[in-house]
């Protein structure tokens, strides 16, 4: 999904609670494989919803600007280290980030969590009305999550692409413990 909103498509959808859902309501499923048909796609008008680790570290302490780690609180924390076996990363989060893991918008079948439950996660972490939440995780895709869960709520989003691993990569700085709200 954030591919095609970054691309500037603007009829985009998150199939509430996956396929399950779609076939519970009584959506049809098929294995049949439709014929290709050629088209046409105008000229790609990027969005500014992508974030490099340089504008990241810019608005760290801007305050209209939230920096979101979307990792379960292990990592945030410190308790856990992140990276594959023999690729570990730093152990922690982004110095100043707050901590709403990208599991807290969905319940367990998929389904979108209702508003005031998305609300109430954001402000629980010190997410305030008319901030610009910038999401990360270990590499960007968990944080896509919290960007569509923030964007349902009306917050202008963004995305920090390659998110901790490139962070960490880079020897920026990091903490451990909770979250300070």
């Amino acid at each position: 999904m954030l591919t095609l909103d970054y691309a500037g498509l603007a009829n985009v959808s998150w199939l509430d609670g996956g396929q399950a859902a779609w076939a519970a309501a009584g959506g049809k499923l098929s294995t049949d494989v439709p014929a290709p048909k050629p088209g046409t796609l105008s000229t790609l008008k990027l969005r500014p919803v992508v974030a490099d680790a340089e504008f990241v570290k810019a608005h760290l302490n801007i305050p209209s600007y939230t920096i979101v780690d979307s990792r379960a609180a292990a990592f945030y924390d410190g308790t856990r280290t992140g990276g594959r076996p023999g690729a570990e990363h730093k152990t922690g989060h982004i110095a100043g980030a707050v901590n709403v893991p990208f599991d807290s918008f969905t319940s367990s079948d998929g389904q979108l969590k209702p508003a005031a439950e998305i609300a109430a996660a954001f402000t629980s972490a010190g997410v305030k009305p008319g901030d610009t939440v910038i999401t990360y995780c270990h590499i960007g895709q968990q944080a896509t999550a919290t960007l569509f869960a923030a964007r349902s709520l009306g917050y202008k989003v963004m995305l920090y692409d390659g998110s901790f691993e490139d962070w960490s990569k880079r020897n920026l700085p990091v903490e451990t413990g909770p979250s300070k709200k």
